[in-house]
């Protein structure tokens, strides 16, 4: 593949600097807008990060935020601001099929909380971003709209299940990205991509309707920086009350001092509970880790509470694709991916005594997390155990494993948990691909993990 243009200089503008150009009038959203439907018209041949833009849509938005700017009357700080959405989230007036050919194209009639909440904050939908089918796994390619490549090398994969919204982000096809992560989608594809990604504790941004594979599945920002994912999770935190797995409680606020690694107490998480981390990659992590301990950190070893999490984590997970599967008529089943096939057969197989039995075991492990977060202030880790790797492969060649899951022992375990975990571009192999830090607060503590996660994008920048 012939090497893609840079961005233009608008699509480079982070959200701040945006609404700065915005309030003086050097900037409309209008000629931003459509900078970054040609940025992601430009890249979509050769990596195939988007499965539909939203010309018409997007400039109508575009033109009622610059009337606002005109008038001193934004909705929010990201008002005009160019956002894509995964292809996983209502959007009213758009057809969302999941990665699925086996979806309704009938365009929805109402917004997903999140969405709504970034409408009402004034950002324009731009497009539509990737996924594999219904999601469920950290890669991005289907039957449906083809594979996701990776623009640091375009014969890798870009990651999943958002690995879209990474490929867009690092393109700077738009500014602000909406990923969800039930296992890992949001923090996979940002670590393979060289982007700035966070799972949310549960429950701080709202979903409807409820995820078929329960309350592990997160919504949450992507973006090139912090500071943009940080604008971007303000906007779509909050209560909803289609959200009853959100509960009626309040989440602390978002806006938290500067950190500095000086005095803090973190846990460094290293041997995965499946899967094993790559020599190259543990090396470089492990040099970031002694580079914070420079600094004044106290960095001790941690090992993760709980055994056979990866069994744990299959039995809510194939339980949800199963469910998933039950809402498929058989006549539209053909041409579904053999994978989720397969991991929906073994949900199927789950007696009731076996789900509920789960249930109980993260709850034991969850409240372990806890008791380990109030001993430390931060747990880090890699944010994934191996660089990206073949495109359209749900696992590295010769690898000897057969799941997305057994290389993903970095992610799936704080969805059980529910604990914010972020994850920070931090360097490269030799071969040029982006690895990064995972970055794991206390359930509630997101303010701090972004704080955190700035400090160490400043540092390993």
């Amino acid at each position: 593949m012939d090497a893609l243009p840079p961005a233009n200089e608008l699509c480079r503008l982070d959200a701040a600097a945006l609404a700065t150009s915005y309030r003086k009038r050097d900037l409309s959203p209008v000629e931003v807008t459509k900078a970054a439907l040609a940025r992601a018209e430009a890249i979509n041949p050769a990596l195939n990060a988007f499965t539909f833009l939203d010309h018409e849509g997007a400039l109508a938005a575009a033109k009622a935020a610059e009337a606002r700017w005109r008038t001193g009357t934004p909705l929010s700080e990201v008002d005009g601001v160019p956002t894509t959405l995964k292809d996983i989230v209502w959007v009213q007036g758009w057809s969302v099929r999941y990665g699925s050919t086996t979806t309704d194209a009938t365009p929805c009639r109402e917004d997903a909380p999140a969405v709504r909440k970034l409408r009402e904050a004034g950002c324009v939908f731009i497009g539509q971003t990737t996924t594999p089918e219904f999601g469920w796994k950290a890669l991005t390619d289907s039957a449906a709209f083809g594979i996701t490549r990776n623009p640091h090398d375009p014969s890798k994969t870009s990651g999943g299940s958002s690995g879209g919204a990474a490929v867009a982000a690092l393109m700077q096809a738009g500014r602000l990205h909406l990923g969800s992560d039930g296992g890992g989608s949001i923090r996979v594809p940002a670590s393979f991509c060289g982007i700035f990604g966070i799972k949310p504790s549960f429950g701080r941004v709202p979903a409807y309707p409820a995820s078929s594979f329960g309350t592990v599945a997160h919504i949450g920002p992507m973006a090139a920086s912090v500071a943009d994912g940080l604008a971007m999770l303000k906007a779509m935190s909050g209560r909803d009350r289609r959200d009853w797995n959100q509960g009626a409680g309040q989440f602390p606020g978002l806006d938290t001092p500067p950190l500095s690694p000086k005095g803090l107490k973190i846990g460094y998480w290293r041997t995965p509970p499946s899967g094993a981390l790559d020599e190259e990659l543990g090396a470089v992590i492990d040099a970031r880790i002694a580079a914070l301990a420079g600094q004044g950190a106290e960095i001790s070893p941690f090992t993760l509470p709980g055994g056979e999490l990866l069994e744990l984590f299959h039995d809510h997970w194939f339980s949800g694709a199963a469910t998933r599967l039950a809402g498929v008529p058989e006549a539209k089943r053909a041409g579904i991916d053999p994978g989720f096939l397969e991991i929906a057969a073994q949900g199927a197989r789950m007696s009731a005594v076996q789900l509920v039995r789960a249930q109980v075991r993260r709850a034991d492990f969850g409240a372990a997390m806890d008791a380990a977060l109030a001993d430390y202030d931060f747990i880090l880790s890699p944010g994934t155990a191996i660089p990206a790797f073949e495109a359209g492969a749900e696992v590295p060649a010769g690898s000897g494993l057969t799941r997305w899951t057994e290389w993903a022992g970095f992610s799936y375990p704080i969805n059980l948990s529910q604990q914010p975990a972020a994850v920070v571009p931090c360097g490269r192999t030799k071969a040029g691909l982006p690895l990064a830090m995972q970055i794991i607060g206390a359930r509630g503590d997101d303010g701090a993990v972004m704080a955190l996660a700035a400090a160490l994008e400043a540092l390993f920048a």
